[in-house]
């Protein structure tokens, strides 16, 4: 089993709503088990702002899938939401699952790169990490709590369960 961290965001389609369903289609993977999960986190768009607000999570995972297995899975995931991928970076969404970090692995295979690339620079994803892993080292960029410290996340706020 290896360990992985998957982060959820959604700001469609009730995006708090959708994020538990996400979280709980996590729990149902094959061969996985669903470890632990941060709260939820509002936080503002990234790369395009003239959007809704986000709802934000991060799951821990332990699985047997492979990279590619797990990928297509948050795929599938997503488009059962009702995700449409029509090549818009950074839009509006019903569900967006990315791999965060799997085991210790570098992948850069076609749509697949582990840990994600942008994940140390955004703090609506190392926010809810840092609650269930802030040890957790990011391959190619030192430890969670570092990397949060470093960025701004004043617009990243938990929301109340």
């Amino acid at each position: 089993m290896e360990n992985t961290y998957i982060g959820l965001g959604s700001n469609l389609a009730d995006p708090s709503a959708q994020v538990e369903a996400g979280l709980a289609a996590l729990a149902k993977l094959p061969a996985t088990r669903l470890v632990a999960r941060s709260r939820r986190y509002r936080s503002a768009p990234w790369g395009r702002v003239d959007q809704p607000e986000f709802v934000n999570a991060v799951a821990q995972l332990a699985t047997a899938l492979t990279p590619r297995e797990l990928l297509d899975h948050l795929l599938t995931i997503e488009r059962v939401a009702g995700r449409e991928r029509d090549g818009t970076r950074w839009g509006p969404r019903v569900l967006d699952l990315d791999i965060l970090v799997y085991g210790d692995r570098v992948l850069n295979e076609s749509g697949l790169h582990v840990p994600h690339p942008h994940l140390h620079e955004r703090a609506f994803v190392l926010a809810p990490l840092a609650e269930i892993a802030p040890d957790l080292d990011i391959p190619g960029h030192g430890s969670v709590w570092k990397l949060l410290a470093s960025v701004d996340a004043s617009s990243c706020v938990r929301m109340a369960e």
